[in-house]
C-alpha cells in the first residue's frame, strides 16, 4: 500500500467517519493518545452495563443491544486490557438480556421500539445465538474478565461448538474468536482442527472486487490468529490485493452492507476503512512508517 494510498485513507477518515472513529484513526496510526476513545465511547453506554445510541450504524435507539455491546468491546480492546468496572457491567448487563444457559441474542426486543435496520426491525427470532456470544466471550476472556456470566457463556460456547455440524461466516467469525482467546488452549486447537473444512466450506477464499463476502481476512485478521493456518500463503496474498484494490478514489473502502440508510452506510464505510487498514498493516502492506499504537496497562 502506497503512502498516497494511505493519505487517501485518512482525508476519507477525518472528512467521513464519526467522532469516535476519527479518534480511533489517529489513536491506531498516529499513536494517538486513548482517553479521547473512552470518553467518546462512555456516551453510547447505558446504566444497565450495556451499549446502545447508535454505537452499531444499523441500531438507532438508545436501548443497549448485545450487537452494539460487542462493538464497544472491540473497540475497548483496541486501547488495551478492558477494564474490569466495564467488563463486569457488560457481564451483568448480558445476564439479564441472554437465556439461562447464556447465550444471547444480537438484538432484544426492545428494537422493535426504535429506529434500526430492516433485518434487526422485522426480527421475530430473539433465541440466542453461537457466533456473537462467541464474539463477546472471546474478548472477556483475552482480558481476564471473571463473572458468573462469563463461565455460563462459556460452557454455551464449547457445547454448541462441540456439536457443530454447520456453520455461517458470522458465526465462523465470533466462534475463531472464541477459540483465539478462550483459556483451554488445548481444546481450542482441537476444535479449530476439527472445523477447519467447515469454516473453509462457508468463506469466500477466491477473493471477488464486488459483492458481500466473508473472506479469510475476516477471520484471520492478523498473521498469529488461530484461524490463520486454515488458508494457505496463496490465499492470504489475493485477498490482501484485493483489499488494496478495493479502495475507492476517495480513500475508503465500501461497508459491503445493505444499504438502508445514508447515515449507516456513511458510518459503516468508516468503520470498514479503518479496519481494512489494520489487517493491512498487520500483514506488512502498509509500510514499517506508521508508529504502533499505544497500549494502556
Amino acid at each position: 500500500m502506497t503512502w498516497d494510498s494511505f493519505r487517501a485513507a485518512e482525508h476519507f477518515a477525518m472528512r467521513n467517519a464519526r467522532l469516535i472513529d476519527r479518534q480511533r484513526f489517529a489513536h491506531l496510526f498516529q499513536n494517538g493518545p486513548t482517553a479521547p476513545i473512552r470518553s467518546a465511547l462512555a456516551a453510547y453506554r447505558n446504566l444497565d452495563g450495556g451499549y446502545g445510541n447508535g454505537l452499531d450504524p444499523d441500531l438507532r435507539g438508545h436501548a443497549s443491544q448485545p450487537a452494539a455491546t460487542v462493538i464497544a468491546l472491540h473497540y475497548l480492546d483496541e486501547l488495551g486490557p478492558i477494564p474490569p468496572h466495564l467488563g463486569h457491567g457488560i457481564c451483568q448487563y448480558l445476564a439479564g438480556a441472554g437465556d439461562a444457559d447464556g447465550g444471547v441474542p444480537p438484538v432484544l426486543p426492545t428494537v422493535r421500539h426504535s429506529e434500526a435496520a430492516p433485518w434487526y426491525l422485522h426480527t421475530t427470532d430473539f433465541s440466542a445465538q453461537l457466533g456473537i456470544t462467541a464474539l463477546i466471550t472471546g474478548y472477556l476472556h483475552k482480558s481476564h474478565i471473571s463473572h458468573p456470566w462469563r463461565d455460563a457463556a462459556t460452557a454455551y460456547c464449547w457445547k454448541h461448538i462441540d456439536t457443530l455440524a454447520w456453520t455461517n461466516p458470522h458465526e465462523a467469525v465470533g466462534v475463531c474468536t472464541f477459540l483465539q482467546y478462550v483459556d483451554d488452549r488445548q481444546r481450542a486447537i482441537q476444535a479449530i482442527n476439527r472445523l477447519s473444512t467447515m469454516i473453509r466450506a462457508v468463506i469466500d477464499v477466491h477473493p471477488r472486487t464486488t459483492g458481500r463476502v466473508h473472506t479469510p481476512l475476516d477471520l484471520a485478521t492478523n498473521p498469529q490468529h488461530i484461524a490463520r493456518p486454515l488458508f494457505n500463503d496463496a490465499e492470504i496474498e489475493r485477498n490482501l490485493d484485493v483489499f488494496e484494490r478495493q479502495q475507492r478514489p476517495d480513500g475508503g473502502w465500501d461497508a459491503l452492507w445493505d444499504h438502508w440508510d445514508p447515515t449507516a452506510t456513511t458510518e459503516h464505510e468508516g468503520m470498514r476503512t479503518i479496519q481494512r487498514l489494520r489487517i493491512l498493516r498487520a500483514y506488512g502492506r502498509v509500510a514499517g512508517y506508521l508508529p504502533h499504537p499505544r497500549r494502556d496497562t
